[in-house]
Order: structure tokens, then C-alpha cells, then sequence
């Protein structure tokens, strides 16, 4: 009798192979054509989960197998589909134990990937009776050194066992990277040590709340500064607190000269018309008392088509070259889609649009310009309704500001610029909810 392990994809009782006698018995003295039938072995069934056991030894092998005293465990969990076919072969001798497994990250996953046979040849009737089997990899087993190995293993991160691997079998430039990468750590340890220690100093010294309260300005001053239009908090006059030549520049100015010229001269019967077609009533009032001063009404007509272009893409959320009839000047539109837009790509195509950031953000610029045009005054209620923004994110903007505001029982609410700014709480709210708890 021979024992033959072969693979088999698709194995059936009644499978015939037709084989050399040298591929089943080994013998080159041999060379006669034979018929093997392949049938299982008796009282074993082929779907049993239970079969022959072939064992390979990871540290070479055995010569005496008869001095090995095998034992195969299975787990005691028979109902459970995931558990009930883990199965244990230990072999122990005088010196050695070995352990395998079928499961785990020692097993080998041939099992998983196609099914193994033991043939058992009769050469006299030429048949063969094969059983199913798994192969298991036997390794030495010490006891107490493999349990503390898979928890270290378990425990280490990705990145520390490439760096142990590296101080094994890395290359010199690999093992003085990690050294200088280590070093780079150390340092930044005691760096951080320092920091620390420094920082515990300051709060001794100043106190915990006056940090809070210096960390909370900078934060808010942080915030102001991403939609806020150009700031001087060193300025003597009102006017130049938000400068004119940060919303507008000369050469902007200029280039709005040929619509300012049509803005100014509008008839009322034109601003009855804009008004039916609901322009926004925040530039109507401000064309209906243009001054007569010729400069000074072309500057105020310019400053309000440049007001209802941003008022209009707040409404639109997207930004259009054409205002009406009149063609949006390339130097001011360049200066919109960068400053008051952001770039999406919807349907194949890039459109600047409004997010809900450049929204407060054209609040903020239009209130400033409002303010340059209504002699630092500035209705909060009409330019909300006209922006389509609420009432309170109008007036965070106004605080952001620092503008003094008009009681809120008035019909329409109006801001004004005043020296020195109001300094408003950022979450008065919040701060209460805070000492109620």
C-alpha cells in the first residue's frame, strides 16, 4: 500500500483516472497502462467534516515518526458553522512538542483555497480509496514564549513593525533613517515637555480666565477677519475705519464710470419701473436722493450699480456677466468671481457660486458700503430683506463690525459707525447656559 495526497476540485465517487503505474506506485520497472476507480473508504462519508490529517514539520524533517505521539482536538462548539470544524494536531516527544492548527494566523489557508485527498492504491486490483484530508503545519511549541509573542504582536502598531523589521533586515540607509527619525521623536517629547512646563508658568502668572478671555478675542478676531471687508483699528476718522479704497479701488471706480453715468440718470418713471420689477429697495432709496453735485452723483450712482451687482448675486447664488442690459466691467467681475465666490463642477461644468460663508461675507461688504454712502448710517432691515438673509445674521454681522445698533423696538433697524467701536459679547448665550449649569 502507497499513500497518495492529491488536489481535487470536483470529487464524486464514481470518478475514474487513468494513470501510469510510475505516477501511482513509484515503480520505473513498470510501464503497463492501469485503471484506478476511485471510491471512498468505507464508513467514512464524503462530506464529513472529520478526515485524513497530513502533517508537515516547519522546521524539517522527522526521521522517527514512531517516537511521536500524535493528538488531534476539536473544538467542543458542534452547532456553531464557524467554529466547528477547528481542529488541533499536536505531536509531542521526549524533547519537543509541535502544534498546528487550522484556524488562526499560523494555519495554512491552502485548506481554504481548494480540498486535499489521501489515496490508498491496491496494486493487485488496481483500485483506489481515497479520504479526505487537511494539511497541517507543525511548529515547535515552548511553553509560555508563544502566548507573550501574539499579544506583543497584537499590541504593536502597523508602523512599529515595519521599524522592527527595518532594525533587523533593513539596509544601513533604512536603519539610519529610523535612528534619526527616533532622535526627531525624543526631541519632540522634550520639546513638548517644555511647552508644557512654559505654559503652566504663563497661567500662574496671568490666571486661567484672562487667557480664556485672551484666547476667545483672538479666536473671534480670527473669524472676523475671513468675511470682514479690510480693517483699520487704528483709524481717527469714521470713514476710515473701513476704508473706501478697500471695496473699491480708483481703477474700479473708473472702470464703473459708463454705468454709474446710466444709474444717475434714471427718471422716476425708471424707478417706478425697477421698483414693479422688485429691484432692491436698499439701492432705490439710495437713487432717489442722488446729490447734485455732478462728481459726487456719478461716485454715489457708481457705488449703487456696484451695490446692486452684489445685492443680485446674493439672491441668484451664482454670478452672472450681465446685470440687466448693462455689461458687468471685466476688472470688477474678475474681482467678484475671486473674492465673493467659490468655483463648483456641476454637470461637466465649473460655476462660481455663493456658499453660506460668502454670504455673510457680501453682507458684511455691502454694509460697509452702505455706510460710505449714507454718511456712516446704514438700514440693517431693508438689506437683510434684500440679501435674503435673516434678521439675526444681519445683526451678528453689524456686531462683527462693531457698529452701534437702534433699539430694537424701531420699525427698521439701523446701524451706525461710531468711535470707538462696540465691543459685543460672541455667545452671550452660551455663557449663560455655562453659569446655569
Amino acid at each position: 500500500m502507497v499513500f497518495f495526497p492529491f488536489n481535487c476540485t470536483e470529487p464524486s465517487c464514481t470518478a475514474r483516472r487513468r494513470c501510469s503505474a510510475d505516477e501511482l506506485c513509484g515503480a520505473s520497472a513498470v510501464t503497463t497502462m492501469a485503471t484506478c476507480v476511485w471510491t471512498p473508504c468505507e464508513g467514512r462519508a464524503e462530506t464529513e467534516e472529520d478526515g485524513a490529517v497530513i502533517v508537515k514539520f516547519s522546521n524539517g524533517h522527522v526521521k522517527n515518526t514512531d517516537q511521536l505521539d500524535f493528538r488531534l482536538f476539536k473544538h467542543i462548539d458542534g452547532v456553531n458553522p464557524r467554529k466547528k470544524s477547528r481542529r488541533i494536531v499536536a505531536a509531542e516527544s521526549d524533547r519537543l512538542a509541535y502544534v498546528g492548527s487550522n484556524f488562526g494566523p499560523g494555519s495554512l489557508h491552502c485548506n481554504n483555497l481548494c480540498r486535499y485527498f489521501v489515496g490508498v492504491l491496491d496494486k493487485q486490483t488496481m483500485e483506489m480509496k481515497v479520504q479526505r484530508a487537511q494539511i497541517f503545519n507543525l511548529q515547535p511549541s515552548i511553553p509560555g514564549e508563544t502566548v507573550v509573542n501574539d499579544d506583543e504582536n497584537e499590541t504593536k502598531s502597523y508602523r512599529q513593525k515595519v521599524d522592527d523589521l527595518i532594525e533587523a533586515f533593513g539596509t544601513t540607509r533604512q536603519k539610519r533613517a529610523l535612528s534619526s527619525r527616533r532622535l526627531n521623536e525624543v526631541g519632540n517629547e522634550t520639546l513638548q515637555k517644555a511647552v508644557d512646563r512654559a505654559a503652566g508658568n504663563v497661567i500662574d502668572q496671568k490666571g486661567l480666565e484672562v487667557l480664556q478671555q485672551e484666547v476667545a478675542d483672538s479666536e473671534a478676531q480670527t473669524e472676523v477677519a475671513l468675511f470682514l471687508p479690510p480693517f483699520n483699528k487704528n483709524a481717527d476718522k469714521r470713514e476710515d475705519v473701513y476704508p473706501f479704497s478697500g471695496l473699491l479701488s480708483p481703477h474700479e471706480l473708473d472702470a464703473l464710470k459708463p454705468a454709474g453715468e446710466k444709474m444717475a440718470g434714471l427718471t422716476s418713471e425708471d424707478l417706478l419701473k425697477m421698483r414693479k420689477d422688485s429691484s432692491p429697495e436698499t439701492v432705490l432709496r439710495l437713487l432717489e436722493c442722488l446729490p447734485k453735485d455732478p462728481e459726487a452723483r456719478n461716485r454715489q450712482a457708481c457705488c449703487a450699480w456696484y451695490l446692486l451687482f452684489l445685492i443680485r448675486l446674493a439672491q441668484q447664488k451664482k454670478l452672472y456677466y450681465k446685470l440687466a442690459e448693462d455689461d458687468c466691467p471685466r476688472l470688477i467681475y474678475n474681482k467678484v468671481r475671486k473674492i465673493f465666490t467659490v468655483d463648483t463642477f456641476t454637470k461637466g461644468r465649473v460655476k462660481s457660486t455663493v456658499s453660506a460663508s460668502m454670504q455673510v461675507k457680501l453682507a458684511s461688504h455691502c454694509l460697509a458700503l452702505l455706510l460710505h454712502m449714507g454718511d456712516q448710517t446704514a438700514n440693517l432691515t431693508l438689506l437683510h430683506r434684500d440679501l435674503n438673509i435673516s434678521e439675526r445674521k444681519m445683526l451678528e454681522v453689524a456686531k462683527a463690525m462693531g457698529l452701534t445698533l437702534s433699539r430694537p423696538q424701531e420699525e427698521h433697524r439701523m446701524a451706525f459707525l461710531e468711535l470707538p467701536l462696540v465691543r459685543y459679547d460672541r455667545h452671550p448665550e452660551e455663557r449663560k447656559r455655562k453659569k446655569m449649569q
